[in-house]
This record gives C-alpha cells, sequence and structure tokens, in this order.
C-alpha cells in the first residue's frame, strides 16, 4: 500500500491472523476455535480507533471488513463484499451471520463492491438474503484496472500466484513441475514483494516475484489467458479487464470456493480446483469453454455513493 500511495500517512494496525485449513470442515473448525481471538483483536481495533480519532482529528473512517473499526461521533462505512460467510454446516452459518451482523450493524452504513441486481459476482456471499440493518450501498465492482479500448492479447499465459502459506508454494510447485513441458510463453508474477534474488525456470518462463500496479496492470491486460486464484479482489480487476481467466480456489477457504463455483456457472471464468489442475489439459478445457465477459458497472454507482456519503458528513468536514 505504502509503494502505491507514498504520499500518504500510514497507521500501524495488525491484522487478524486468521488461521485456514486445507479442507472446508477444517477450516469451520478453525474458525470457530478462533473466535476468542478474533473477538478480542475486535476490541483491540476498537480502542485503536478511538485513540487515533482524538489525536489525528479523523472526520470519518471506512473500514475494509474491520470489524471493530467504528465511532460512535465518527461517521463510520464497513465495506464488504460477504455478508454472508459460507462454511460447511449451514446452522453454524447461520449463527455466524448473526454475530457478524452485529459487528455490522454498529456502522453507520455498508457498502457492497458488487452490483445489485443480476447477473453479479459475488453471488450469495454478496446478496444473501436477509440484510443487516443499517442502510446498504451497492457501489458496483471495484478495481485499480480500468476499462479502456481493448488491447490485442499477446500470445503469453499469465500466472499469478498469492494468498497464504503453504498453500501459495504448493501451487506454486506444481505450476512450475507442469511448465517442464510446457513451451510457449509464459509470465509467473510470484505474490511475493519484497524478495530480491532471481528465479530462472526456463527460457520460455519470465518470473517476477512482485510487480507495482501500473506494470501488473500491463501485463494483465495484455495476456491472452491468466491463471489465478479466485480471490475477489482478482475478479473484480479480470472483470474490469474483461479477461478471459482460470480460477484456482485456495483450498479450505470457502469464500474462494463458493466463488469459483458461482462464476463457472455464469461462464465468467473457468475454475478447477488444485488437487485437479494439470496445466495443459486444463488449457485445452479453457480454451474451449464458453466465456461471457461480465457487464462492468459504470463508475457512476461508486462516485454517487461516495458524494452522498460526503454530504452526510458534519459540513466543517467537507472538503470545500
Amino acid at each position: 500500500m505504502q509503494q502505491e500511495f507514498p504520499a500518504l500517512p500510514m497507521l500501524h494496525l495488525p491484522g487478524y491472523e486468521i488461521e485456514y485449513a486445507t479442507s472446508g470442515w477444517g477450516l469451520a473448525v478453525k474458525i470457530v476455535a478462533q473466535i476468542p481471538k478474533l473477538l478480542d483483536a475486535i476490541k483491540e481495533e476498537q480502542v485503536w480507533l478511538q485513540k487515533v480519532v482524538a489525536e489525528q482529528r479523523i472526520d470519518a473512517v471506512i473500514s475494509d471488513n474491520r470489524y471493530g473499526l467504528f465511532h460512535p461521533q465518527v461517521r463510520s462505512v464497513f465495506m464488504t463484499h460477504q455478508l454472508c460467510i459460507k462454511i460447511p454446516l449451514k446452522l453454524a452459518e447461520d449463527l455466524l451471520q448473526e454475530t457478524v451482523y452485529q459487528h455490522i450493524n454498529q456502522f453507520h452504513e455498508c457498502w457492497v463492491p458488487d452490483v445489485e441486481g443480476e447477473p453479479n459476482l459475488a453471488g450469495d456471499l454478496s446478496h444473501p438474503q436477509n440484510l443487516p440493518s443499517i442502510p446498504i450501498f451497492y457501489t458496483g465492482p471495484l478495481s485499480r484496472f480500468k476499462e479502456e479500448t481493448t488491447v490485442p492479447g499477446e500470445d503469453y499465459l499469465l500466472v499469478l500466484l498469492s494468498g497464504p502459506e503453504p498453500q501459495r508454494s504448493l501451487l506454486e510447485q506444481r505450476i512450475l513441475e507442469d511448465l517442464k513441458d510446457y513451451t510457449d510463453p509464459v509470465i509467473l508474477v510470484r505474490g511475493l514483494p519484497g524478495l530480491e534474488e532471481e528465479m530462472t525456470v526456463a527460457k520460455n518462463v519470465n518470473v517476477f516475484h512482485h510487480l507495482p500496479a501500473a506494470e501488473l496492470e500491463a501485463v494483465v491486460r495484455k495476456a491472452s489467458m491468466v491463471i489465478s486464484r479466485s480471490g475477489y479482489s482478482t475478479v473484480m480487476d479480470l472483470a474490469a479487464l474483461q479477461k478471459r481467466s482460470i480460477l484456482i480456489p485456495t483450498p479450505g477457504q470457502t469464500e474462494q470456493e463458493y466463488l469459483a463455483r458461482h462464476l463457472m456457472k455464469q461462464n465468467l471464468a473457468f475454475c478447477v480446483e488444485q488437487s485437479k489442475f494439470r496445466l495443459k489439459p486444463v488449457l485445452t478445457m479453457a480454451h474451449q469453454f464458453f466465456y461471457q465477459p461480465f457487464a462492468v458497472a459504470q463508475e457512476g454507482d461508486l462516485q454517487a455513493t461516495i458524494r452522498r456519503f460526503l454530504l452526510s458528513l458534519p459540513t466543517e468536514t467537507i472538503p470545500s
């Protein structure tokens, strides 16, 4: 974040440090076991925000999935595409949603980065049967990439790795093994910022540990096919650029697994489980897949949401 916005002041806030499992059931058990730790983290970030608001004279707060970053005297927005958190057991899922809503309802409003109707990118995650009691605003999908005049795809495969270990490395090992028999051009972005030593794979494979946003956009825009995780930020970026993609959900991350199924049903992406991924047969199936580009919403939804939000602030805090 600091690389992209070097002029902005940054305040450090520790993450939730959620531990993931390798299966959906394992994740459900791990999530339940981590609830006390998560509740403690939410209390700590609430104390942190009280101090920051007092010291920094904050006028408004937009919280990206941080449940404790609300303030009774400062206009507070909760931003999420996961109003429904998918876990294998329906009763536990309902109880978890009720607990989540208790926290969300302490904010003044909620922004959901998806379209309000259908088709949409996040399915039940952003469109559950029951919504929080605070006002909900659908902003449309958000991406750092902007749709422009279509750029002809170059003849290379782009592989974007990301996510928690050990699954990031396990997928990388599988792909590197398959690349030994693949002769077409490949760009591999490992998702490891800060790493400096060179990595050589083969003459047809160009490896980057990390790419800044502008350079990443350039390689995504020109790729003929993108292989990546089915994380929602990546999904929104690929939708913005109308890219054909092969999505591999991180094992045990039920959100990504649900997104993959949802996107595959709508023909927005070709999706495959990590355990079943083999590069050549998957590429063959993906090239035969009937892709249906997502109709990217106009920026007006987000701009209208921001304008309305600014007008809801006390007059002295609105920038002239």
